[in-house]
């Protein structure tokens, strides 16, 4: 009997893959994936990652948090209306226009506001008659620690992942100056595991759907996958850096939030703030990356030193010669280098082996060097900020 149950639930599971935002987050991935390749083509006539980087990082993290979240949360019985999953669905769509609006304190935030709204409303669509009548008031603080709880494990995607393949690209300064930038535009699944009241799942088109009763209640597990964005333009430091400072603090962000969605369980007028705080702390976090980047010297320019790597391509022997972005390189095989024609002439004069003088991000000079084979890349696989005009004009 347990088996059986065990393999219908199972079983349920797959149907509910059906769910729009699964498959729609998995086109989202691959359009930001396409779209970063053409760009790179037209900066610098190579891609760096291929176009299926992003949906590789889709979801292996997610799946991790996810599981982690779905335990803390059946643990603790936050209990998640089904009228909330609908709205939460519809809202990462519409929202998806901007990646970065796909964070919770948007998607769960806005949906706290749409059943606020349109509970008790004697409003019937197909297949859920019931939908808005049946909330009640002591499920908004379950809303406000999902949202809570999500923006946590946006900060650790970011943290962990976000900081993995950001994609180079070159702009004009407005002094004219040709300088290169980072840019990071990524997009992660999360899956839940949900429950809900067992009354609203009798309303789904699956009879057999189990419901197990706790003190007099009847609920339900649903497997609901989220959708995690984030955008962030790097101009003024090492992309890892400025993306892992976003990451922290988002996370601590979300460890407020978490501490103020408990106490809204004994006052529920703290539900209400859960939201308003968690939308403008993040607004104040976007905000102030960008006007700090805005405001200060662009880290990717010309240098007196050397040429500054802005990208690295995968397997490449740059990447086997482990040189980083950021890095300068000052000597390609004795001779001084100051911009990208320079380094390839000198790489002419010795085509079965390479030398390099690299000062790296702390300003410490290293000497690295490899014999060239004829597979390996023809340009070593070093992205800098080029000195002609391979691409399109980007003011900034």
């Amino acid at each position: 009997m347990v088996l059986e149950w065990l393999l219908e639930m199972a079983w349920g599971f797959a149907k509910l893959l059906i769910h729009p935002v699964f498959y729609f987050t998995f086109l989202l991935a691959a359009f930001l994936g396409v779209s970063r390749v053409k760009r790179e083509r037209s900066h610098f006539h190579v891609r760096a990652e291929n176009a299926y980087y992003e949906l590789r990082q889709l979801l292996p993290l997610g799946l991790l948090l996810g599981s982690i979240l779905s335990i803390i949360m059946i643990a603790a019985g936050v209990v998640i209306p089904l009228a909330a999953i609908l709205f939460i669905a519809v809202i990462t769509i519409v929202l998806s226009i901007r990646v970065r609006l796909l964070s919770s304190v948007y998607t769960v935030g806005l949906t706290f506001f749409a059943l606020f709204f349109t509970a008790g409303k004697d409003w019937s669509i197909p297949l859920f008659p019931d939908l808005f009548s049946s909330l009640e008031d002591k499920l908004y603080p379950s809303i406000t620690v999902l949202l809570a709880l999500l923006v946590i494990a946006e900060g650790i995607l970011i943290l962990k992942n976000g900081k993995k393949g950001t994609s180079p690209k070159l702009m004009t300064s407005k002094r004219g100056q040709r300088v290169g930038v980072h840019e990071l535009k990524r997009v992660w699944m999360l899956p839940l595991l949900l429950l809900v009241p067992g009354d609203a799942l009798q309303q789904l088109p699956f009879e057999w759907w189990p419901v197990f009763n706790v003190g007099g209640e009847g609920y339900g597990l649903l497997l609901v996958p989220f959708a995690l964005g984030h955008y962030q333009h790097i101009q003024g430091a090492l992309p890892a850096q400025a993306v892992t400072h976003v990451g922290k603090q988002i996370m601590a962000h979300g460890f407020v939030l978490t501490a103020i969605a408990i106490a809204s369980y004994w006052l529920p007028i703290l539900s209400l703030a859960v939201v308003a705080i968690g939308i403008l702390g993040r607004e104040v976090i976007y905000f102030s990356q960008k006007t700090k980047e805005e405001s200060g010297p662009f880290y990717f320019s010309k240098r007196n030193q050397g040429v500054m790597i802005l990208g690295v391509l995968p397997h490449s022997p740059a990447q086997k010669m482990k040189l980083s972005v950021g890095e300068i390189v000052s000597k390609v095989n004795g001779t001084i280098v100051h911009n990208e024609a320079e380094v390839y002439e000198a790489l002419q004069r010795n085509r079965a082996h390479c030398k390099l003088e690299v000062l790296d991000v702390n300003g410490q000079v290293r000497f690295v060097q490899r014999a060239l084979y004829e597979g390996d890349h023809h340009e070593l696989g070093i992205l800098f900020v080029q000195d002609e005009k391979k691409w399109g004009t980007e003011a900034v």
